[in-house]
């Protein structure tokens, strides 16, 4: 499997004979904690994407706010894809964050779903009804990206070899 070789990394420079190995990122629970946030991350870009291409007549001061989530958790499942344990906080953080944006924002759509407001491109009430389900996602992503953070992804065993 290709995922069994991503543990292992060359010797460093200077060092001849050790190899370095990541003992926690073979464990099957691990793997599947790292493929969960990837998702998670991709899946949350994909519904802000929706949002934000939806409602792009009528959002005005926010777009550079979604644009700018979208580009973020696209490159934090970038990194955590490779294994990068740094990025779980950070997600974990962000997502809260979101999850606010969204918990505010969500009625606000159901509100436009009114005669006299201007009429996104997408339903008002799916709009709103996708802004929500971010809310569930993002407590998803900072359960899973704290798990990720408990299972020690970043530790290092030297191995020399004979």
């Amino acid at each position: 499997m290709v995922m069994g070789l991503m543990s292992t990394v060359p010797a460093r420079e200077g060092q001849p004979g050790v190899v370095i190995t990541h003992p926690n990122r073979d464990k099957p629970v691990v793997q599947a904690t790292r493929a969960t946030v990837v998702l998670l991350l991709v899946a949350t870009a994909a519904l802000v994407l929706i949002v934000t291409v939806g409602g792009w007549s009528v959002l005005e001061g926010a777009l550079p706010v979604q644009i700018g989530f979208i580009i973020v958790y696209l490159v934090l499942a970038f990194y955590a894809a490779r294994w990068n344990r740094g990025v779980l906080p950070v997600a974990a953080a962000l997502a809260v964050l979101l999850a606010i944006f969204a918990l505010v924002a969500g009625p606000a759509w159901f509100q436009r779903d009114k005669s006299g407001f201007a009429q996104p491109a997408l339903n008002a009430g799916l709009l709103g009804l996708i802004t929500l389900l971010l809310v569930p996602l993002q407590l998803l992503v900072v359960a899973f990206a704290m798990r990720g953070f408990k299972q020690g992804w970043n530790v290092e065993v030297e191995r020399h070899d004979p």
